[in-house]
């Protein structure tokens, strides 16, 4: 053997040794805090991974030893260090996969991983070599490693200088951080839109006008967020909120219309979010705040597309109505409990006002409600929930800005509605027929009564929806909705108070809304990049207002989102 292959044959076992180091660099696990955790069936709690960066991950559990490359799902013979792998695991056994038999081989690398590698390896380097039957082989091995050793002194002199240099850069990076247990995140928002001219401006027919305004009601919305999650230990957080968000459009004489992100604070700095997150055990989390603890924060969302800064445009097309139910409530307590693989119970209690100890506010006397969800997935496709709650309002409105949400009339007199206790009863569900086509669905019905009087008001609502990801383009989503915002559908309450009767001029009889709002909403979402997206869209809505009187309003809509 000449001279020059034996140094290759001395230099390839030094690659094989330095590869089963990386092989077990990359083989350990850990816990990743992540913003892109995705709820599967069996995960941790929403309650526990939160909307915002800084979050959770319980995906990512202890891996398993593979003995064959091809037990690696998304390892192909074409990836360029296929065979260094194939290598490292069947002959070596210094490599690990992840339960789901992946190998993941772009992932970061943390420190922990390198040592715990590092260490997985040496023991299996040491297994070789006491395994050899043959002490001369072990003698040519050492020797050889040292000669090497010696021959690229240089160059790992070189690769210690660059190791020193990216922890020193590390170093400084971890020293300028924002901080080391809380994570800054926002959202900012600017929308254009603006509304087809109707004959109801100019000549409203019985009476009636579509809009307030006399033409166009063209607009700029702006809506900006940052959350600050603070990071106790593995098991809990917690969030705060300040939001400041100015403009808005109401184009018609209810509340038809309200977008995703229309939430006029004048461009005042508010509280929004604070809330404290708790993971008692490895199935059930809490969530305890005095703002922002509602349904749409606490409950898990079978369409999951339904964010505002980068889903359906209109507040109506985000999630069934019933679940915005007190949605202006602040603090409460809330639960999230998947106490199977595929099945899971949220539970919640809010109120208004939980710090005002008059009367008609506090934690119990005032504005409250009490909810629960089930929320089952018996494939990986399909999610179904079905969910109660029972709300005291003592303004006669249940809040979700959506349709018909006031059921009492206002009285001139008193300068106030009467209150109304309701029950709430609705269904979601959501079929994702292949990974670029999804159907969904959602139901709802109320049923109020004025406490100590009889009668009772009926409410309605539904919608259809489909969603399109990826369309065009990996990133991009469209959308097409089509449904009923709640509508009194009959109220037969004590004179004066019946809505309906009053809204059309009369003296609050009993009876419903005469027509049906019918409301149509396509949109394309542009993702330009990871955190910065475009959505243009149309919303059409047939009789506002649940009156036959008032002519359809055409509605287009830019928005410009950016997430960080």
């Amino acid at each position: 053997m000449s001279e020059s292959e034996k140094r290759m044959r001395l230099k390839n076992k030094v690659c094989i040794v330095t590869g089963m180091l990386v092989a077990g660099i990359f083989g350990v696990p850990s816990i990743a805090l992540s913003s892109n955790s995705k709820i599967e069936s069996g995960a941790v709690s929403p309650l526990f991974v939160a909307s915002v960066p800084f979050s959770t991950n319980g995906s990512e559990d202890q891996m398993s030893q593979v003995t064959s490359v091809s037990q690696l799902k998304d390892v192909q013979p074409t990836d360029w260090a296929f065979q260094a792998l194939q290598s490292l695991v069947e002959r070596y056994g210094c490599i690990a996969g992840y339960p789901d038999e992946t190998f993941k081989g772009n992932r970061a690398l943390t420190r922990y991983e390198f040592a715990a590698g590092l260490n997985t390896c040496l023991d299996r380097v040491n297994q070789v070599i006491n395994a050899a039957v043959d002490e001369s082989f072990k003698k040519e091995d050492l020797a050889s490693l040292k000669r090497l050793q010696e021959e690229f002194t240089a160059e790992l002199a070189t690769l210690r200088g660059r190791v020193d240099n990216l922890e020193a850069r590390a170093a400084e990076i971890d020293a300028s951080r924002f901080s080391t247990t809380t994570k800054l995140s926002g959202i900012s928002i600017v929308g254009i839109q603006g509304r087809t001219r109707n004959r109801g401006d100019i000549a409203p027919r019985d009476g009636r006008r579509d809009t307030q305004d006399e033409g166009t009601n063209t607009n700029i919305i702006n809506f900006n967020q940052l959350y600050l999650t603070t990071q106790f230990d593995p098991k809990s957080y917690l969030v705060t909120g300040l939001l400041a968000a100015a403009g808005g459009t109401s184009p018609a004489l209810s509340n038809d219309v309200i977008l995703g992100y229309e939430f006029s604070t004048n461009n005042q700095l508010v509280l929004s979010d604070l809330h404290y997150h708790r993971l008692l055990s490895d199935n059930f989390a809490i969530m305890v705040g005095t703002s922002n603890v509602n349904m749409a924060s606490a409950f898990r969302g079978p369409n999951r597309a339904e964010s505002g800064a980068t889903g359906p445009l209109s507040y109506f097309a985000q999630r069934n109505p019933i679940l915005n139910i007190g949605f202006a409530y602040q603090g409460g307590i809330a639960f999230d409990w998947q106490f199977t693989k595929r099945a899971s119970l949220q539970g919640l209690y809010m109120s208004a006002t939980p710090g005002n100890p008059t009367k008609r506010n506090g934690l119990f006397d005032g504005n409250t409600t009490a909810a629960v969800q089930l929320l089952v997935t018996p494939v990986d496709s399909l999610d179904l929930s079905v969910y109660y709650a029972n709300n005291y309002a003592s303004s006669g409105c249940l809040q979700t800005f959506v349709g018909d949400d006031c059921l009492t009339a206002f009285n001139p007199t008193t300068q106030k509605r009467e209150p109304v206790k309701t029950n709430a009863v609705g269904a979601t569900v959501n079929w994702q027929i292949s990974p670029q086509f999804t159907l969904g669905a959602w139901g709802g019905y109320t049923s109020s009564n004025i406490p100590g009087r009889s009668g009772n008001v009926e409410t309605t609502n539904w919608m259809v929806y489909l969603n399109f990801p990826d369309l065009f383009h990996k990133g991009n989503l469209g959308g097409i909705y089509i449904g009923q915002p709640p509508k009194i559908t009959s109220s037969d309450l004590p004179i004066g108070n019946n809505v309906p009767d009053i809204i059309n001029g009369g003296e609050g009889r009993s009876g419903g809304q005469p027509g049906t709002t019918t409301q149509i909403e396509a949109f394309y979402r542009f993702q330009v990049t990871d955190n910065i997206s475009i959505t243009p869209g149309i919303i059409h809505i047939i009789e506002p207002g649940h009156t036959p009187g008032s002519d359809s309003v055409t509605m287009g809509v830019l928005r410009s989102s950016f997430l960080f």
